[in-house]
C-alpha cells in the first residue's frame, strides 16, 4: 500500500466524519446532535493527527487538547438531552413560538417600508422640517418655564 492510498484513505474517512457529523448536528433530536458532534470530533482528530509529522509534538498537543475539549461538551450535551428526556418525553428540540414571531417581518403588524427619497433630494429637507415642527408642538411652551433652551 502506497502512502497515496493512505493519504487518499484517510481524507475521504475525515471527509466521511465531517459529513455525517454536519448532517447529524442539523437533526431536530440532541441525541442525534450529541453523535454528530462525537464524530465532528473524532473527524478533527483524525485530521490534527494526519497534519503532524512523525516526531512533532504540536499536533499531538492539538489533538490531546481536541479531545478534552470534545469529551467536556459532550457530558454537557449528554445532560441536556437527558433533562429535556425527564422532562418533556423526548429530546427534540421544539421551535420557540417568540422567535418565530420575531424572525417573520412580513406578518409582523408594525411593518412599513422604508421611505424612498425623491430624484432630487428634498425627501430629507422635508422630513427635518416636518420634525422640527412636531417637536415644537410636542414642546408646549415649555421653554420659558424653567427650561433654559
Amino acid at each position: 500500500m502506497t502512502s497515496t492510498t493512505l493519504d487518499w484513505t484517510l481524507a475521504l474517512t475525515v471527509g466521511g466524519l465531517f459529513a455525517t457529523g454536519v448532517h447529524l448536528m442539523l437533526q431536530r433530536s440532541l441525541t442525534r446532535v450529541l453523535l454528530g458532534f462525537i464524530l465532528l470530533g473524532h473527524g478533527t482528530n483524525l485530521l490534527l493527527l494526519s497534519a503532524g509529522a512523525e516526531g512533532d509534538p504540536l499536533p499531538q498537543a492539538m489533538a490531546l487538547t481536541a479531545i478534552v475539549i470534545t469529551f467536556g461538551v459532550t457530558t454537557f450535551l449528554l445532560a441536556l438531552a437527558y433533562r429535556s428526556w425527564r422532562l418533556s418525553g423526548h429530546d427534540e428540540v421544539r421551535d420557540d413560538l417568540e422567535d418565530r414571531s420575531i424572525g417573520t417581518v412580513r406578518e409582523r403588524d408594525d411593518f412599513e417600508p422604508a421611505a424612498m427619497p425623491d430624484e432630487t433630494g428634498d425627501s430629507d429637507e422635508e422630513e427635518s422640517e416636518e420634525e422640527d415642527g412636531e417637536g415644537e408642538e410636542r414642546d408646549g411652551g415649555r421653554e420659558g418655564k424653567g427650561n433654559p433652551g
